[in-house]
């Protein structure tokens, strides 16, 4: 309120559209829900005009036809592309101020037409809504849109090229995409809580145009809950992440195996374009960092970027997706790494059976598969572990570690085969543990598991050993 910005309060009239709820599996539905959206504007505004519009002038019939098509249930998507401008216009009008338009995740009903499939005949209406309010629309003053994707760049918002686009590499807003250091801590200390290294491990890890950011939802139910629990949940691109690990290549993977193993790697990414446009890794990269799934850490240069997961409760999400596009059940995850800690081995081979049957055909016995799917399976693992793959152990690289962090549990050694000899290979897999020396650097028990694979076909052998 010290600042010149305070006089600008209450200076003109605001136009403010949320489509956060617009979704639907079915043109119809999807429409319905926009107009919900646009409804509540239009009656704002219209109570504030009532008996003060000049009757005979456009922008007043405009409206009047607009709010009349809104409220018509039977009314269809093809009659509403103009709503947005015909809104500004009367405002304009009545006020001799030309208004700000704002309008919140502007992608979720774009998304959705993507996720059920019908965008093809909702791609004009679209580009038609937004373009006709902010293309060459001189009763519009200002407009901010957000949202997590830049979606069809080259069609929604091929009607106007002036628009101004601020990514978090950017440095112009970045400490408002979430709570700053000191924002957090201000915060918790007022909830009786105190910002220490759990809280970091949990929800720290952001770098937003070279700021360190907090995520705001999980830190605020943190306080109002006082449990670090895992709150973050990305829906609005879930199904497009979902959608996109789902076909990503090989490379891709031998990428997210390093993320997954804590690692910060250096990858080709654009923020600009949608995966949607180009579904290709560059764009799957810029996906993950739009949609807060990745953190980019810094510019290389004008392509390339330093990524990694931010946090242990994104790490957790990765392993919610994982077992999703791979149709393994959560319940049978957690049980099975919980014997698996437990040395438990029979009970951890079967349900690590059941979990092979059910994604083989997601897995399509692609080489390494299986060995990411575990590494994926191993990501809430830890704060109790550390999850480390193919890295230097011994003599040689093992396919996956489980280092203990808490004396009193084994550390876990995992080597992978694949070929038609399962019950050759897992020996050769364990003997390979053992011979290379994977467990160098390691004292206590560890826990060796040789585990060879076959497309729907799995054999395990294990040892335990003292070091």
């Amino acid at each position: 309120m010290d600042t010149e910005y305070a006089d600008e309060i209450n200076s003109r009239p605001v136009i403010y559209f949320t489509f956060k709820n617009s979704k639907g599996t079915t043109v119809e539905e999807l429409t319905a829900q926009l107009k919900l959206a646009m409804q509540e504007q239009y009656g704002y505004y219209e109570e504030k005009f009532r008996d003060k519009l000049n009757k005979n002038s456009f922008s007043t019939k405009k409206f009047y036809e607009s709010y009349d098509l809104l409220m018509d249930q039977r009314s269809t998507h093809i009659y509403l592309s103009g709503v947005l401008l015909d809104l500004t216009r009367v405002v304009y009008e009545f006020y001799h101020i030309r208004p700000i338009l704002l309008i919140d995740e502007y992608d979720q009903p774009i998304m959705s037409s993507y996720e059920y499939g019908y965008h093809n005949q909702l791609g004009p209406f679209f580009a038609n809504l937004y373009g006709s309010a902010m293309k060459g629309n001189s009763s519009l003053g200002q407009a901010l849109i957000t949202g997590v994707q830049r979606v069809a760049k080259e069609s929604i918002f091929s009607q106007f090229n002036n628009a101004r686009v601020y990514t978090v590499m950017h440095k112009q807003y970045a400490s408002y995409f979430g709570l700053t250091v000191e924002e957090t801590e201000k915060l918790l200390t007022d909830y009786g809580l105190i910002l220490d290294e759990n809280v970091r491990m949990k929800y720290d890890g952001y770098r937003f145009g070279g700021l360190e950011i907090y995520n705001p939802w999980s830190v605020l139910n943190y306080a109002d809950i006082g449990s670090l629990d895992n709150y973050w949940i990305n829906t609005s691109s879930n199904f497009l992440v979902k959608q996109a690990l789902r076909t990503a290549d090989k490379r891709f993977w031998e990428d997210f195996d390093q993320l997954a193993s804590g690692k910060e790697i250096s990858v080709w990414l654009t923020l600009e374009t949608s995966y949607i446009e180009r579904d290709s890794n560059y764009s799957l990269w810029g996906l993950l960092v739009n949609s807060g799934y990745l953190t980019a850490l810094k510019r290389i240069d004008s392509n390339t970027a330093v990524v990694k997961i931010p946090n242990d409760e994104v790490m957790s999400e990765f392993q919610v997706l994982i077992a999703e596009i791979s149709g393994v059940d959560g319940m049978d995850l957690q049980q099975m790494l919980s014997c698996l800690i437990n040395k438990d081995m029979k009970r951890f081979f079967e349900l690590y059976q059941d979990i092979v049957i059910s994604c083989t055909s997601y897995m399509d016995a692609k080489e390494n598969a299986y060995h990411m799917l575990f590494l994926g399976m191993c990501i809430t693992l830890r704060g109790t572990y550390k999850v480390t793959s193919n890295i230097e152990a011994g003599f040689g690289r093992s396919d996956i570690t489980l280092e203990a962090l808490i004396p009193a549990h084994s550390h876990v050694i995992i080597e992978f085969k694949q070929g038609e000899d399962l019950e050759r290979l897992r020996e050769e897999a364990l003997q390979q543990i053992i011979d290379n020396q994977y467990y160098t650097g390691l004292s206590g028990e560890v826990l060796c598991v040789g585990l060879a694979h076959d497309k729907k076909r799995c054999s395990m052998v294990h040892k335990i050993m003292q070091i």
